[in-house]
């Protein structure tokens, strides 16, 4: 018999995402940054506390305080729509209708099941229709999107979403490549391997185009 823990632990090794919309509850922007810093400030306090650790130390008793801000400010900022970078586009005056291609975006997220790192590079590429978009706007697309508690194959999906909904174009493809620490740091404790995923929509759905993008960014990986 598989005890529901057992379920839970299953489940995240292997990466399941339960939709490509990240779960947050309606009322979860009721409260303010600060009041949610001062909750999981003593969160943390009883966490560390539970381990046995000495919160009168030094090196120690600032800790609560600064992962809560961690949460709230950096590693989890991305939940909150208000943050979700502007993205600005522009015509196509000069007429490049060939793809567009940001590689080797930095990937920083946290695994959801764990909440252990997720490291990484994202590949993006689009073919505008009549519109483009600053090119460190992808950037900060991608950096929004993984700034919260995520799935691999969530993100690359929301990524490609955003995209779409800002260039107003189905032709948008994402690949990421990366490293999940709760894979590498612990379980099976696998330091060498990687996890990719690819979103692609729809030219990129077609075999020569696809094989362009992924010729581009120089990735063997068949999808």
């Amino acid at each position: 018999m598989i005890h529901n823990d057992d379920l839970h632990d299953e489940m995240g090794d292997n990466h399941i995402a339960s939709s490509a919309e990240t779960p947050l509850r309606p009322d979860a922007f009721e409260i303010s940054d600060e009041e949610k810093i001062n909750a999981i400030k003593k969160d943390v306090e009883s966490i560390l506390n539970t381990l046995g650790l000495d919160l009168t130390d030094d090196s120690l008793k600032g800790t609560p305080n600064r992962v809560a801000k961690m949460f709230v400010k950096e590693i989890f900022g991305g939940l909150n729509p208000a943050k979700k970078p502007s993205s600005s586009t522009f015509d196509n005056k000069y007429k490049y209708g060939e793809m567009l291609v940001e590689k080797n975006i930095t990937v920083y997220s946290t695994c959801e099941h764990h909440l252990l790192p997720i490291v990484g590079r994202a590949h993006v590429a689009y073919i505008s229709n009549g519109t483009v978009v600053g090119l460190s706007k992808m950037n900060r697309i991608v950096d929004f999107f993984a700034k919260r508690p995520q799935v691999q194959e969530r993100l690359t999906i929301q990524i490609v979403q955003e995209l779409q909904r800002v260039l107003n174009t189905q032709d948008v493809a994402c690949v990421i490549d990366a490293k999940h620490l709760c894979v590498n740091s612990r379980g099976i404790r696998d330091i060498e391997s990687s996890t990719v995923t690819a979103e692609f929509g729809g030219k990129f759905k077609e075999d020569k185009v696809r094989r362009e993008f992924l010729d581009y960014i120089k990735l063997d990986t068949q999808f």
